[in-house]
């Protein structure tokens, strides 16, 4: 069982992420994710399954051209539908036990999972799920991070190389899989030296927004010169992978 819940959108968020020195952590990891999803709106129709969803951020998105989307279905553990607050679009509609996929087989058309599969105690579980619930030729659009720390503990559990994820679609019934680099060593770089000014404890008052103004440049330059090669080989460095992929025709 894990928690995992996405916040909703804000002027630096998931739908409008702005390079600012106060969002030199996230800000490559957010953008990338949202021009991955932007990229495939087309492929997107019908019923659509959003897999621990959390605030639905990507709601808006997905229910806009040239997404075909008709109907958005959210689903989250039943820990997260109680929380508190769920802002303007409400809790999701699915309640989830981290298991088993509360809808008919075959009953959407396309599905999304965005950052949520290191949260997942069983992966090729839920793949196997995802592919029982949608349409035959159903479309499958996922992001899991890569290079990134130890978060939302203890329920952080696994970080997973592409040759993995190719394993676990083919074998829940998917084809047509394409895995991609959302950042390679440049933007991996940048990543990091964003998280440490970031993120790392400090004592002396005012070194976290002098070490940002002074990262800011290079950080910004690393990510603007980043061009991560379209196949994995060794020595290849990921900030996170973005995946598609279609069920199989019965």
């Amino acid at each position: 069982m894990f928690n995992f819940t996405k916040s909703n959108d804000k002027p630096n968020g998931f739908l409008n992420p702005q390079r600012t020195i106060a969002t030199l952590d996230v800000y490559w990891s957010k953008s990338r994710i949202l021009n991955a999803l932007k990229s495939q709106l087309p492929h997107f129709h019908g019923t659509l399954l959003d897999v621990g969803c959390g605030r639905t951020p990507y709601k808006p998105l997905m229910l806009a051209p040239p997404s075909r989307v008709q109907k958005y279905i959210g689903m989250d553990l039943a820990a997260n539908l109680r929380a508190p607050s769920y802002g303007r679009f409400g809790p999701p509609d699915l309640e989830w036990d981290a298991r088993t996929i509360p809808l008919a087989s075959g009953s959407v058309d396309c599905a999304i999972a965005t950052e949520i599969f290191q949260y997942c105690q069983n992966l090729e579980e839920l793949m196997r799920e995802v592919a029982r619930v949608l349409k035959p030729g159903g479309f499958f659009f996922f992001t899991v991070p890569f290079l990134w720390p130890v978060h939302d503990s203890p329920n952080d559990l696994f970080r997973y190389t592409p040759f993995a994820l190719q394993k676990f679609l083919a074998e829940a019934g998917f084809g047509q899989i394409t895995l991609e680099s959302l950042g390679g060593w440049d933007a991996s770089l940048a990543q990091l030296i964003g998280l440490w000014v970031r993120r790392r404890p400090r004592k002396i008052r005012g070194m976290r927004l002098m070490l940002s103004l002074c990262a800011f440049p290079l950080v910004s330059f690393l990510q603007n010169r980043d061009t991560p090669r379209p196949i994995f080989t060794d020595q290849e460095m990921l900030t996170g992978i973005e995946g598609r992929a279609v069920k199989v025709l019965a």
